[in-house]
């Protein structure tokens, strides 16, 4: 099975409970293929959790969730050392990080100390307790939700942290058509607590993915696309509205997203518009806007795509 044949019957099967959002899809599908976590910015129903669950589900990964609250603690994300009575020693308990797919839902309502116990399971891919490093699952990757109007109780996230997402993904709501088939589905009984029902397949092992990002390694880039891809970062840092521009692995991430679109698609090489289309899901969250850019109504959006435009796209 090559990326191309894997990304369609993933698809479909997500299909069977997700109506339209194919570019989403599609997105989460890339930085599954790159190694990469995803933030999931959306208003709350518009399917995040079920998109992410199905998708574990096709590709045969173990799915855990943490609802971030104020009073989540580190330790109730990587687990901790608790004694047992009966031998009076101390025993690892893992926390729900040990997992495959890791939904963060409303990572920014957690304070910075726990959302940072994510940071070496992201980086790292381990965690460290009681002073010993623990390997985490492979393959390991977080998709973390936020709420983008709900400011009353949430916590921004740290910059290192931003950084650590390979996208930043925008799910907004579905098309009329969609929206009907949604209604559709429910008044025909579908219900998305039990994803059993809904004839969701695995059609990928562990294994597989595996083969399947080797074949993304193996796509060929030449050498105008990393000029394009160098141009594109350098001009976040020269922008007179923003204030901190991408650095070099926002870079290395639209390179390695450009590779895995391009393997979706069926081609064994990067054109520039594989690096066009996923430069805002890349750089949204990697840049700070100057103050007075925002008071002029700007967002991160808007200069990017101005600043993705102004250059040339090489022939």
């Amino acid at each position: 099975m090559n990326v191309e044949e894997a990304g369609r019957a993933i698809s479909a099967e997500v299909g069977k409970v997700i109506s339209g959002q194919f570019e989403v899809i599609e997105q989460l599908l890339v930085a599954i293929l790159a190694d990469g976590h995803v933030l999931l910015e959306g208003v709350p129903g518009v399917a995040k959790t079920l998109m992410v669950r199905s998708l574990a589900r096709a590709m045969s990964l173990e799915y855990g969730r943490i609802q971030f609250t104020p009073d989540l603690m580190p330790s109730d994300v990587i687990g901790t050392m608790v004694l047992n009575q009966k031998t009076s020693e101390f025993e690892l308990r893992t926390g729900p990080v040990f997992v495959g797919i890791l939904l963060a839902d409303e990572i920014n309502r957690t304070p910075p100390k726990t959302q940072s116990a994510l940071l070496e399971a992201m980086e790292e891919r381990k965690v460290t307790l009681d002073g010993k490093p623990l390997d985490l699952p492979k393959p390991f990757l977080v998709f973390a939700t936020q709420n983008p109007i709900d400011f009353e109780g949430t916590y921004p996230l740290p910059e290192a942290q931003q950084d650590r997402f390979l996208l930043k993904v925008l799910v907004d709501y579905p098309e009329p058509a969609q929206e009907i088939e949604v209604l559709k589905r429910h008044h025909s009984g579908f219900k998305p607590q039990n994803l059993d029902e809904a004839g969701i397949k695995h059609v990928l092992s562990g294994e597989q993915l595996d083969e399947l990002r080797k074949q993304v390694q193996g796509v060929t880039v030449e050498d105008k696309s990393f000029d394009y891809i160098q141009a594109i970062v350098a001009a976040t840092r020269k922008s007179h509205d923003i204030l901190v521009g991408a650095s070099p692995r926002a870079g290395i991430a639209l390179l390695n997203c450009g590779k895995a679109i391009a393997a979706l698609r069926g081609r064994a090489y990067v054109i520039p518009d594989d690096i066009k289309q996923l430069s805002l899901g890349v750089l949204r969250h990697r840049i700070l806007l100057r103050p007075e850019a925002e008071l002029e109504g700007l967002t991160a959006d808007r200069v990017l795509t101005a600043l993705v435009e102004a250059q040339p796209v090489p022939r």
